[in-house]
C-alpha cells in the first residue's frame, strides 16, 4: 500500500507542476520573447533494493526531471541575421528619404533655371528696370534655395548623429544586460524556470541587439554567450561577464566610425548590418550630397561673377560680383543690390547692348547647373526606390524566419488547451490512486 500511495503522490506532484507550466504558457502567450515551457517527466528509479526481476512488476512512480524551454538556436540565429539585414535597409531608407526631402523641398533646380531665364528678359530690354529688378530677385531666390538646401542637409546630419548616439547607448545597455545575464546563468541550476526566464531575457536582448548591429554569438557553458560586433572577427561587446563600451564619431568630411573599448583595449568596429550600418551609409550619402551641392554652388557663383566681370553695367562700369561667398560654398549671398549694376553689355557696348549675356548663356550650358541639381535628386531617388524593393524581400524573409522560430518556441493556445485537459485527467487519476490506496489500507486495518 505504501508503494501505491507514493506512486500516487509522485503523480500528484508531477502533474501539478505540469499544470502550472501549461498555465504559465497560456498566461504568457502574448508576452514578447516568451518561449514555451514543458515539464520533463521520467520514471522514478528504484532506491529500495528491489531485485532486478521484481522491477518489471513493481513501479516507483514518476519524477520531475526539470523544465524544458522549447527553443531552436538555428532558427533564432536566422531571425537575428535576417533582422540585421532588414534593419540596415530600413535605416538606409530612412536617411535617403530624409535626403530626398532636403533636396526637393526648396526647388533648387527650378530656382537656378528661373535665374537664367530672368536674364533673358534683361537681354530683351537691357535698360528695363523691372527686368533688372526681377533678375536680382531671381538671384536672391537661387541663393536662398542653395542656403536652405544646405541647412536641410545639415539638419539631417544632426538628426543622424542623435539617432546614432541613441543606438550606441542602447547597444551598450544591451551589452551590460547580457553580461549580467551571463553572471546569473552561472549561478542558476539547469532545467529550472529561473534558467528559462534568463534564456528568454538573453534571446530577447540578442534579437534587439541584432536589429542595431550585426552580431556573432558564441555559446559557452550553461547557455552563456560571448557577442562580437561586425562579423566573427569583430571586437567583442560581451566577453563572459564583462561588457564593452561602443562609441561613435563623425569627422569633418562626414564619414562615421565606431570603436569598442573592452577591458582597457580599444578596437575599430565595422558594422555590416543593423541600424548602425544603415546610419553609416546614410552619413556617407549625406556627405556626398553636401559635396555635390557645394560643387554646384561653387561653379554657379564663380561662373556668374566671372560673367559679371567680363561686361559693363548700365552706367558703363565694369561689372561687380553678383554673389558673395559664405562660410560654406552653398551659403553664398547676393552681393549686388543695385539693378543698374547688372553687366549685360559687352566691353565697348552702349546701355542697350546685351552682348555680355551671350557669355552668361554659354556659361549656363557649360556648367549644367540645373542638370546637376536634377541628377543629384534623381540618383538618390533611384537608389531609394531600389532599397524599398530590397526591403520588401527582406521583410518576407524575416517574417518567414520568425514564423519558423515560433513553430518551435511560440505558444499555441489550442495545443495548450489539450495539454491542460491531459494533465488535469492525469492529476485526477493520481488522486484516485491515492484514494483507492487509502480505502484499501483502511479495509485491511478493519479486518479482525
Amino acid at each position: 500500500m505504501s508503494d501505491l500511495l507514493s506512486i500516487g503522490a509522485s503523480g500528484l506532484r508531477a502533474y501539478q507542476s505540469a499544470l502550472t507550466t501549461v498555465s504559465d504558457n497560456i498566461a504568457n502567450s502574448a508576452t514578447p520573447g516568451y518561449s514555451r515551457r514543458a515539464v520533463q517527466l521520467a520514471e522514478n528509479a528504484s532506491t529500495n533494493g528491489v531485485l532486478a526481476q521484481e522491477r518489471s512488476t513493481v513501479g516507483n512512480g514518476v519524477a520531475i526531471v526539470g523544465v524544458q524551454r522549447l527553443s531552436d538556436e538555428l532558427r533564432n540565429s536566422s531571425v537575428r541575421a535576417s533582422g540585421a539585414d532588414l534593419a540596415r535597409t530600413e535605416s538606409s531608407i530612412t536617411w535617403m528619404a530624409r535626403i530626398e526631402g532636403a533636396l526637393t523641398g526648396n526647388q533648387l533646380g527650378s530656382r537656378i533655371a528661373d535665374f537664367f531665364n530672368s536674364a533673358k528678359a534683361v537681354a530683351a530690354d537691357p535698360t528695363s528696370s523691372p527686368a533688372r529688378t526681377g533678375m536680382l530677385e531671381a538671384a536672391t531666390s537661387a541663393a536662398t534655395a542653395f542656403q536652405t538646401t544646405a541647412r536641410a542637409l545639415e539638419q539631417v546630419n544632426t538628426d543622424l548623429d542623435q539617432t546614432a548616439d541613441g543606438a550606441v547607448d542602447r547597444i551598450n545597455q544591451l551589452g551590460a544586460m547580457l553580461a549580467k545575464i551571463n553572471e546569473g546563468l552561472g549561478r542558476t541550476p539547469p532545467n529550472t524556470t529561473s534558467q528559462a526566464q534568463l534564456f528568454d531575457q538573453r534571446d530577447a536582448a540578442l534579437t534587439e541587439l541584432s536589429a542595431l548591429t550585426d552580431i556573432t554569438v558564441t555559446f559557452t557553458n550553461g547557455g552563456r554567450v560571448d557577442v562580437a560586433i561586425g562579423g566573427p572577427t569583430g571586437p567583442k561587446l560581451v566577453d563572459r561577464v564583462t561588457s564593452g563600451t561602443l562609441s561613435y564619431v563623425r569627422n569633418a568630411s562626414g564619414a562615421v566610425s565606431f570603436a569598442m573599448l573592452l577591458s582597457g583595449q580599444s578596437a575599430i568596429a565595422s558594422p555590416g548590418g543593423g541600424a548602425l550600418a544603415g546610419i553609416a551609409e546614410g552619413a556617407q550619402r549625406i556627405a556626398d550630397a553636401r559635396n555635390q551641392l557645394d560643387a554646384i554652388a561653387t561653379g554657379f557663383v564663380t561662373g556668374v561673377n566671372d560673367v559679371q566681370a567680363q561686361g559693363r553695367d548700365l552706367d558703363g562700369n565694369p561689372g561687380a560680383p553678383m554673389f558673395a561667398a559664405g562660410a560654406t560654398p552653398a551659403s553664398f549671398t547676393l552681393a549686388l543690390t543695385n539693378p543698374r549694376g547688372i553687366a549685360a553689355a559687352a566691353v565697348g557696348g552702349g546701355p542697350r547692348d546685351n552682348g555680355n549675356f551671350a557669355n552668361l548663356q554659354a556659361m549656363r550650358a557649360a556648367g549644367g547647373f540645373e542638370a546637376a541639381a536634377t541628377s543629384l535628386i534623381a540618383d538618390n531617388a533611384a537608389t531609394l526606390a531600389g532599397r524599398r524593393l530590397v526591403a520588401e524581400a527582406q521583410t518576407a524573409i524575416h517574417d518567414g524566419a520568425i514564423t519558423a522560430r515560433d513553430q518551435v518556441s511560440g505558444v499555441n493556445l489550442d495545443t495548450e488547451a489539450v495539454e491542460l485537459l491531459r494533465f488535469q485527467q492525469a492529476y485526477q487519476a493520481s488522486s484516485k490512486v491515492i484514494q483507492i490506496a487509502r480505502d484499501t489500507l483502511q479495509t485491511l486495518l478493519n479486518v479482525n
